[in-house]
């Protein structure tokens, strides 16, 4: 027997192995492919109400911060409101949300000739609390950060700090947001 026809022989053993192992991953991927489900779909395969009617009957608190950060408060319940249900059109609301903000900031890069920041970060801690109206049982606690940055595009420019925090304000109000809705979200997929 020479070494060329071993050669092939295991080669082709090979190929078939590869074969049959990618035939049984499709046929595995293709019997699993019915358990999943989109998660902002109309209706889960139970037939139960979807995500997007659980997520519109939360009821979102106004957020009260401080009388400096109030407009970001708004921002915030704003988000989250267009998350749960960007339509307008709510139902009687089954549970109640209430965030708490507090924000800070920091120079990141100083100007060693007139001390003034070249770049700063923005930060908002959140700190969310959400209850079932029927028991005003708490079913979910929970807290979250957003930092950003921004420059400050040279001291000259007096308004260019001013647009770059509201911006980074802005940035880290929807990171707030998103993080709360997708963490919602979550639960009420779970079956909360």
């Amino acid at each position: 027997m020479s070494l060329a026809s071993i050669w092939s022989r295991t080669g082709f053993r090979s190929r078939i192995g590869t074969a049959a192992r990618f035939v049984a991953i499709a046929a595995i991927a293709a019997a699993a492919a019915g358990c999943f489900q989109p998660m902002y779909g109309d209706h889960t395969m139970a037939g139960t109400s979807a995500l997007r009617d659980k997520l519109s009957a939360v009821e979102v608190q106004p957020i009260s911060a401080a009388s400096k950060e109030a407009r970001l408060g708004i921002e915030v319940r704003n988000a989250l409101l267009f998350s749960f249900n960007g339509s307008g059109a709510t139902g009687a609301p089954t549970h109640r949300l209430a965030v708490r903000l507090t924000t800070n900031r920091a120079g990141v890069v100083v100007d060693v000739t007139t001390a003034r920041p070249d770049v700063e970060n923005y930060g908002i801690d959140a700190v969310y609390e959400l209850r079932d109206i029927a028991t005003d049982k708490v079913v979910i606690t929970g807290n979250t950060f957003a930092r950003v940055s921004y420059n400050i595009p040279g001291q000259e420019q007096r308004f260019a700090r001013a647009r770059g925090a509201r911006d980074a304000e802005d940035r880290a109000a929807k990171v707030i947001a998103d993080n709360i809705s997708q963490r919602l979200a979550s639960f009420f997929i779970s079956g909360g």
